[in-house]
């Protein structure tokens, strides 16, 4: 905790105290729909892919209800960091990445995968480009911390986040709300839903977002260089066959425009701990002038001043950055009440195309830029079957099919010359699974739980293109193949992997009393193994695997909620990824250890006052990881064999490899930690709700070498809503970040530069609600 009272700032607490006794409404503040109700009702959980009390469920669960999606601020998935314990929604470029107590991925590539599963109404969204998306008509949203790999399947090794919508509705109803912010920042969203017949019924939403951004170019002075736009469209037609039977079919289509991701600017090395000279010689060091990296930008040694960025906000970068992304999905579900148990099958097929521009060196210099248009079509088929509930044995079992081709084209530009064709790489990947898990009432006080799930993973078709660089490419057995004579834009084929896995799941829970449980469990996590086609290899990437110990606590009388729980991973084969010259070299690091606490309260002081909170403590640190990647500047004084030998030039970044066992995970700061309080009173005869939410991480590292290192910091928000009497109407007004504090997102490494992405500044607006 004392790192906590150290970085907080004396302003910030003081604005959420006054917050809170001035009459705050809090980001958890009230449970509705799927977790709970305003009245303080039971919150309700699906964790176990069945409706259960939270309490009664042997996962370490966050449940967001829509109230508290409110009161927060949150409008993208990724906000919902700032209310969840030991949750981080970082990126790699373009691609989000969540990671739950350490354990995520940086890894993007053909048919890399995610490390936590994102399900949308029961479906598995596989592409990261399009992992964080804005929020529609939804209900609620559960963070599953731990492996998930019985009920969810593989590439859920760090957890699962369940995020539920509203299904059609045969009595009409309709709601708008558009607010205006900072920087001419403009969301709007509308939801209508009506019957058709008494049995058949139809919705549609639409949400709309501009944004002129943040940043500004300083070669030009543009400041509109941020500027994004995205919309969506979601509709709905849901019918009720007979009582027993109802068909629910979706299509969503979205497009969104927004560079924010590209637009990086210099890493600054601030204390020296990247250490870019600290592996070159003697006379490398003199060559330079410098012992240390301290105070410098990490990028061409011998760019001249302008013609980069180093403050938050300002990037100095060549034309084009962008990020372009348009889906098209299609869902179909359908539930049936068998009466022995009830059947639900989701059918999903969903398109992706997601092209990006980077500049990758991160100044205006014309060294390298690069295109990669990105398109994934994935097709999904899962049957569940769930219990009636009421017997002593509660069960789930399923069967499900998954597939994604995942094709990367790669352009790049050398120079200012015009894009040209820079090689690309493929992958058809599937899945089967076959799964059950079985919940036993030993006694009423005494609860045993075992399952497991079988998966058959395959990686076939794949292939990876040579480009005008290529002089040799890795083998199947790591081994350098020449390319002497292979000409450019050749597809190599890379064999097929497959790979099987079992994840087990084991729990014993004890329930004191009525009103709380305890539990242990044992599961297991499973990562597919990959095809490093991205790197221009034919060497396989071995899967991850992970065992997870949990030990837990839950208490709920519907006024007061806690949660408590420690843990212990122990987790092999790693799959890391690091970046030469714009292509993914990945590779296992041999093992690490995770273990934590974590706690979770809520407590309705009264009917109009609620406090929450979380905190985690995680430590994760590789236990033996020997080839960890690690970036510095060449060694003019090298000789040719030696691997920091100037290749490229003095001044230029090269990629050696050190021992990071025992530093810690990327990612993974060792504390996080969330408030929020809420009052309601009567204003106007209407309802005055004011809230505020303070989210603090500790200190942590965006890479495993331990040279990036982003430092402590805080973020709040606070929100004042009032609604008319008649609950029709409603204007807010809200502020994020509220402090200012200015943090980086990510941290992009290369060997053409290290690279910083910042969030926004402070914001502040207006919305405005309807209900008819």
């Amino acid at each position: 905790m004392s790192a906590f009272y150290r970085h907080v700032s004396v302003s910030t607490v003081a604005i959420l105290a006054a917050s809170v006794l001035a009459d705050p409404t809090t980001v958890f503040a009230q449970e509705q729909d799927a977790v709970g109700s305003p009245d303080g009702a039971e919150i309700v959980v699906t964790a176990q892919r069945r409706a259960e009390a939270s309490r009664d469920v042997p996962i370490s669960v966050t449940s967001i209800s829509n109230a508290q999606l409110e009161t927060a601020n949150i409008n993208q998935l990724s906000d919902t960091t700032k209310v969840t314990p030991g949750l981080r929604f970082d990126s790699q470029g373009s691609a989000v990445q969540p990671t739950i107590r350490g354990v995520g991925t940086a890894i993007t590539t053909s048919g890399g995968g995610p490390n936590v599963g994102i399900y949308t109404d029961g479906f598995f969204q596989a592409n990261t480009y399009v992992s964080d998306f804005q929020l529609m008509k939804v209900s609620s949203i559960q963070v599953l911390k731990g492996p998930q790999g019985t009920l969810f399947g593989r590439n859920t090794t760090g957890g699962a986040i369940l995020v539920t919508t509203a299904d059609p509705s045969t009595e009409t109803g309709a709601e708008f709300r558009v607010r205006y912010g900072r920087f001419d920042t403009l969301n709007s969203q509308a939801y209508a839903t009506f019957g058709i017949t008494d049995q058949i019924a139809m919705d549609v939403e639409g949400v709309y977002s501009y944004s002129n951004g943040f940043q500004a170019n300083i070669l030009d002075g543009d400041d509109h260089v941020g500027l994004r736009r995205s919309w969506s469209v979601r509709t709905g037609i849901k019918a009720d066959l007979s009582e027993d039977v109802s068909v629910l079919v979706r299509y969503t289509h979205s497009q969104v425009n927004d560079p924010t991701s590209q637009l990086v600017n210099a890493f600054v090395d601030k204390d020296g701990h990247a250490g870019f000279f600290d592996k070159l010689s003697s006379a490398g060091k003199a060559i330079y002038g410098h012992n240390s990296s301290a105070g410098l930008p990490l990028v061409y040694y011998y760019a001249p001043e302008g013609s980069y960025a180093t403050a938050p906000g300002q990037i100095a970068l060549n034309t084009p950055v962008s990020f372009k992304a348009k889906s098209d999905a299609i869902q179909g579900t359908v539930k049936a009440d068998l009466g022995f148990a009830d059947l639900v099958s989701y059918s999903q097929y969903r398109q992706d195309k997601t092209p990006y521009y980077g500049d990758l060196d991160a100044t205006a210099l014309p060294f390298f830029q690069i295109n990669v248009p990105v398109t994934d079509k994935s097709y999904s088929q899962e049957f569940l079957l769930t219990s009636k509930p009421g017997a002593r044995l509660q069960w789930t079992a399923g069967a499900n099919y998954f597939q994604i081709r995942d094709t990367w084209d790669v352009n790049a530009s050398f120079g200012g010359a015009p894009f040209g064709d820079f090689g690309g790489s493929s992958s058809l990947t599937k899945s089967y699974a076959a799964f059950a898990d079985l919940t036993y009432e030993v006694t009423d006080r005494i609860f045993v739980t075992a399952g497991a799930r079988y998966s058959h993973d395959v990686v076939t078709d794949a292939y990876f293109k040579t480009n005008f660089t290529t002089t040799q490419y890795e083998g199947p057995n790591g081994e350098m193949i020449s390319a002497a004579g292979v000409p450019p834009e050749t597809e190599i084929p890379v064999d097929d992997l497959k790979n099987d896995s079992v994840t087990p799941r084991f729990v014993l829970r004890f329930k004191p009393t009525q009103e709380s449980s305890a539990y242990v469990s044992y599961t297991r996590g499973y990562k597919a193994g990959i095809l490093n086609v991205g790197g221009l290899s034919q060497q396989p990437v071995r899967p991850e695997k992970i065992n997870a110990y949990e030990v837990g606590y839950k208490y709920d009388d519907h006024r007061l909620a806690i949660d408590l729980a420690g843990y212990y991973y122990d987790y092999k084969d790693l799959q890391v990824s690091s970046y030469q010259n714009g292509a993914a070299q990945i590779r296992n690091a041999a093992s690490s250890e995770i273990y934590g606490l974590e706690a979770q309260l809520r407590y309705k002081l009264s009917d109009a006052f609620n406090i929450s909170g979380g905190a985690a403590w995680t430590h994760a640190r590789y236990k033996s990881f020997t080839n960890a990647p690690y970036y510095t500047y060449c060694d003019p004084a090298a000789g040719a064999a030696d691997p920091l030998f100037c290749a490229s030039g003095a001044g230029t970044l090269t990629q050696t490899t050190t021992d990071a066992s025992g530093l810690h995970m990327q990612r993974a700061p060792e504390f996080t930690f969330n408030l929020g309080a809420s009052y309601g009173l009567e204003v106007a005869k209407g309802k005055l709700l004011l809230s505020g939410n303070l989210y603090f991480s500790s200190d942590f590292y965006f890479d495993p070498a331990e040279q990036f290192r982003q430092g402590a910091y805080e973020v709040l928000s606070l929100r004042a809503e009032w609604t008319d009497p008649n609950d029709r109407f409603s204007i807010a007004l809200f502020g994020d970040n509220v402090t200012g504090k200015r943090y980086q997102t990510q941290v992009l490494f290369n060997t053409l530069g290290i690279g910083s992405v910042w969030n926004s500044p402070a914001t502040y607006g207006v919305q405005f609600g309807a209900k008819f």
